[in-house]
């Protein structure tokens, strides 16, 4: 769930999925439908299907544990490099680093080096004996992450609050690399239709459509577009910014009043659904509530 997520953005979730699964089993036990209506509004929803995935595969293949190699673990569904090692070290207390951009930054800053130019797989490799003296291996991959998101910031690290800033080769320069500017992604536009029978409250939604992030969810139609002229035969109704992960997304918002369905979409109501609906499709839904 924290994965790209905020930490207070997640605990509510968190606590309330605990609710519902105590432990692997009982989680191994439900369905897609059920764990993404419980994550309903956090996002990334690739993650919840990948977490019922790895669950089953755990508890039916390896005995409700995790592996403790990495090869192994690194076949479960959506674990990669980071992951896998994240837990090694908190599940299995094992002498290894997680790599993410707080952990890359202290390390290039430590040596004074652009994080492009740092092979960190070899850097932890030559450095594993005094990187790997204590026994609390997981309390390390953990303190590197919140020293890089506390400490040793993006902008304006708090050096003078920082511990090993003797031995940092950042701290002591004059000469200080520059952090490599991250490209933002370009803005798509997209126009976005929405069926409504009014009579009824219901929009209609479809699986087909093109905006993979949402893959196999819900949508009003949807379609890429460089036009800005209003379309034939619909409504303009609002334009709208969004940004999901690194996607940017400008949205033309068009509607229709209709009691016929179109091909391969569902009817589903503007309010008070039982169903998982997405955020994004949620967003859409507040938009076009005044039509009613």
């Amino acid at each position: 769930m924290l994965q790209q997520t905020q930490v207070k953005t997640v605990l509510p979730y968190f606590k309330n999925f605990l609710l519902h699964y105590s432990n692997l089993e009982s989680l191994s036990r439900s369905t897609d439908k059920k764990i993404l209506k419980l994550w309903e509004g956090l996002g990334y929803y690739r993650r919840a299907r990948n977490l019922l995935a790895t669950t089953k595969i755990i508890v039916k293949e390896y005995n409700s544990k995790l592996p403790k190699k990495i090869i192994e673990i690194k076949k479960l569904p959506g674990i990669g490099d980071y992951t896998a090692n994240a837990l090694l070290a908190f599940i299995h207390n094992q002498p290894t680093i997680a790599i993410d951009g707080n952990v890359k930054r202290v390390f290039s800053r430590i040596i004074n080096k652009s994080e492009n130019k740092i092979d960190f797989n070899k850097l932890i490799e030559t450095n594993k004996k005094s990187l790997f003296k204590t026994k609390r291996h997981s309390d390390l991959v953990e303190a590197l992450m919140e020293f890089g998101a506390l400490i040793c910031k993006p902008k304006e690290p708090e050096c003078f609050k920082c511990n090993i800033k003797n031995g940092c080769k950042y701290f002591k320069s004059d000469k200080k690399f520059k952090s490599i500017k991250k490209i933002q992604p370009e803005r798509k536009n997209y126009n976005i239709f929405c069926y409504i029978d009014k009579i009824k409250n219901k929009i209609a939604l479809t699986k087909k459509h093109n905006l993979g992030f949402l893959d196999n969810f819900y949508l009003p139609p949807i379609k890429e577009t460089t036009l800005k002229d209003k379309i034939k035969s619909w409504h303009f109704h609002s334009n709208f910014k969004n940004s999901i992960s690194n996607k940017k997304l400008n949205i033309n918002l068009y509607y229709k009043f209709s009691s016929k369905l179109p091909l391969q979409s569902q009817w589903f109501s503007l309010k008070g659904n039982n169903e998982f609906i997405p955020s994004f499709t949620k967003k859409i839904f507040k938009q076009i509530l005044d039509l009613n």
